[in-house]
């Protein structure tokens, strides 16, 4: 990273922390990343442990948030769930974010029927329900955690190319190009090093909504039986167990839920945040 990156990257932190929402959407995220990577040291049981006598134990001392119905410790559990919930949304979006923008500076950038082609492709993929299609190619793919992520990646992708292509189309014929352009600076070099960099604002906001989603989808392909695969534990997953007894022993369901929930609000306060931030109108 060069000096101008770093001191850009550093400006926007010291505005950060301006934001209360992206200030505590990211205290929260970062706790949880911690809680995922201090997992071994932070969870009371192993959890994989399972005891059929202490079964759907209500939460209190020993099991602080109960057991579920093999008697595992949901706390364990919890736990050791942020694991493949975030690890997996971090990989379904550091693949599917460089393609879309890949396809979108490409389409805006040629123009004519690449673009056209491009584009088309796009607004199928784009016409059918995320979730949905997610389902889909899970189906297709088969139940697995890299299926999973997989059948999701295939679906986040679009809204990235359409929004770079809009970015792209509006820079195309820029005085900023066309100074590059006659500085001998062409193709790739010139995608990469010039077009690319003004796409990136609107990528961190993006990013940020689009990690909601991401979880969210994951989650349900847990509930179904088509991600994560037992015993491993997983939000999603725990939820589904937690359904069946939801009316006697609420705190099964509830636990992996209220986790779902932390951190898709987490995720859109900073992305509230960021947009705030890079608004020209937010000082």
């Amino acid at each position: 990273m060069n000096l101008r990156a770093a001191t850009l990257v550093l400006s926007r932190a010291r505005h950060g922390l301006r934001s209360p929402a992206a200030t505590i959407g990211a205290g929260v995220l970062v706790l949880l990343l911690l809680v995922a990577i201090l997992a071994p040291w932070l969870a009371p049981h192993d959890p994989l442990q399972q005891n059929i006598a202490l079964r759907l134990r209500p939460p209190g001392a020993g099991h602080w948030l109960g057991t579920d119905n093999l008697g595992r410790d949901l706390l364990s559990r919890l736990i050791y769930g942020a694991r493949p919930t975030l690890g997996i949304a971090l990989l379904v979006m550091a693949s599917a974010a460089p393609v879309g923008l890949l396809i979108g500076i490409v389409a805006g950038y040629a123009g004519g029927w690449v673009e056209r082609v491009l584009m088309r492709f796009t607004d199928i993929v784009l016409a059918f329900p995320q979730l949905v299609l997610a389902l889909a190619f899970a189906g297709l793919l088969g139940a697995g955690t890299f299926n999973g992520a997989l059948a999701v990646a295939l679906t986040i992708w679009p809204s990235y190319a359409r929004q770079a292509r809009a970015e792209t189309l509006a820079i195309r014929d820029s005085d900023y190009l066309a100074a590059a352009r006659m500085l001998g600076i062409r193709s790739g070099r010139l995608l990469w090093g010039h077009v690319l960099p003004m796409c990136l604002p609107f990528v961190y906001v993006r990013l940020a909504l689009d990690m909601a989603a991401t979880i969210l989808s994951l989650s349900s392909l847990g509930f179904l039986g088509l991600g994560v695969q037992p015993p491993t534990p997983e939000w999603g997953a725990m939820v589904a167990g937690g359904s069946k007894v939801i009316f006697d022993q609420w705190w099964v369901a509830a636990v992996p839920g209220a986790a779902i929930l932390l951190v898709c609000i987490a995720f859109n306060l900073l992305a509230d945040g960021l947009r705030d931030l890079g608004d020209p109108r937010h000082g």
